[in-house]
């Protein structure tokens, strides 16, 4: 596959979707990812509709581009496998609690052994030098101790909430990106490999503490912390005469045009609270509940034309049923249509980045388990008889 990361190898021990959503990304930039299951498979197979048993839709949309072998990694002859591929690998993956590594024999010290020049990610769920370091860790457990629901609650009704998406595990993914690609070019300048730890509880608090520090960023305090305007309960899309629309009015020159284009031509002028961004900021409820009022006076399409000729930043708020329709996303290919060996057609998404140098090509289809163990290994250079040998162990399973 092209890309900026052609020719890099990656061996994947990751599931459920951390670690899954890294190496999928890792993969778009062109990076050979063999994914490494246990005989059971990533628990992902198993989640949302499906037509196959273990190929289930979430499985489908965040392992495409990776090659999948089996090994059990309880089996001494399944270490000295992962081991002889981690001997020419550029990366290890992975999300496995620490201690299960070391008890495996697959920790920084053992791999690094096998090859100096890896670079060695683990995901983990808390930073190793705390008394939560043992921990496991879920999305939703980072969304409750990184603010996130706690922040929900502030800023609505008072119940705590998740958002309803993996945001802490994507977060991390992505911080894990950043990171690998560090250190490959750390490695390109000196040929030194060496270990990374992005801990989940740690990547989400930076995350959400650099919109809601607030005051606290100072000694003493100013104020009790949080970003008003992303707290006020009136930060939510504006319901219309027939629905709802999206607009964040936010610079000078952005409220001139909004209130020229809704019939408030003095009102910057003349009204304190919208003299400038400071002052909007701190009147933003105020504000906020006139321009819902305002909303309600014109329907959602009106809206959408009188904001855009305006130049104010709008757009509708999507569905799961209109998504698919949307005409940005369908004049740029981002959608795509695509023949899966065992699952048919599938709708799958494109890959957002635009690389001139170096543009990515297609990708594999999201792999059965087990279902290229026998090409890695041989790739590998092992012969018929040794896998036969690994087949009849149990450390090995083909698809």
């Amino acid at each position: 596959m092209p890309g900026p990361l052609a020719g890099i190898r990656v061996l994947d021990l990751t599931s459920v979707l951390v670690g899954p959503y890294c190496t999928q990304i890792l993969a778009e930039m062109g990076a050979e990812i063999t994914k490494v299951e246990p005989p059971e498979g990533d628990i992902v197979r198993l989640i949302g509709p499906q037509r196959n048993a273990g190929m289930g839709c979430m499985f489908l949309t965040i392992n495409r581009g990776k090659r999948s072998i089996v090994l059990d990694l309880k089996r001494p002859e399944a270490r000295d496998v992962l081991l002889k591929l981690a001997a020419s690998a550029d990366v290890l993956v992975t999300n496995i609690r620490p201690a299960a590594m070391a008890r495996l024999g697959l920790d920084w010290p053992a791999l690094q052994q096998a090859n100096p020049a890896l670079v060695y990610a683990a995901i983990v769920g808390y930073g190793q030098d705390g008394p939560y370091a043992p921990r496991p860790a879920y999305d939703d457990l980072m969304q409750g101790a990184a603010l996130i629901a706690g922040l929900y609650a502030r800023a609505n009704d008072g119940e705590p909430r998740y958002a309803p998406l993996a945001m802490a595990d994507r977060i991390t993914g992505l911080m894990a990106v950043g990171a690998i690609n560090a250190a490959l070019f750390h490695r390109a300048r000196s040929g030194e490999g060496q270990q990374i730890e992005i801990p989940m509880f740690e990547t989400m608090v930076a995350f959400v503490l650099g919109d809601h520090m607030g005051g606290k960023v100072y000694n003493p305090p100013l104020d009790a912390g949080g970003y008003q305007r992303h707290l006020s309960p009136d930060r939510k899309p504006y319901r219309t005469k027939d629905g709802y629309v999206c607009t964040m009015i936010y610079n000078d020159r952005q409220w001139r045009n909004f209130c020229r284009a809704v019939g408030w031509p003095d009102l910057v002028s003349t009204d304190p609270r919208f003299a400038s961004h400071a002052t909007r900021t701190r009147h933003i409820d105020a504000i906020l509940a006139m321009m819902a009022a305002e909303f309600l006076t014109r329907p959602t399409a009106e809206w959408l034309d009188l904001l855009a000729a305006a130049d104010c930043p709008v757009t509708p708020v999507h569905t799961l049923e209109t998504i698919f329709e949307d005409p940005h996303l369908l004049a740029s290919g981002f959608f795509t249509a695509e023949e899966h060996p065992t699952e048919g057609r599938i709708k799958g998404m494109g890959i957002p980045v635009r690389y001139s140098a170096t543009p990515t090509g297609e990708r594999r289809p999201a792999p059965k388990l087990g279902g290229d163990t026998a090409s890695i290994l041989g790739e590998a250079g092992f012969d018929d008889a040794a896998i036969a040998a690994l087949l009849a162990s149990g450390a090995i399973r083909t698809g």
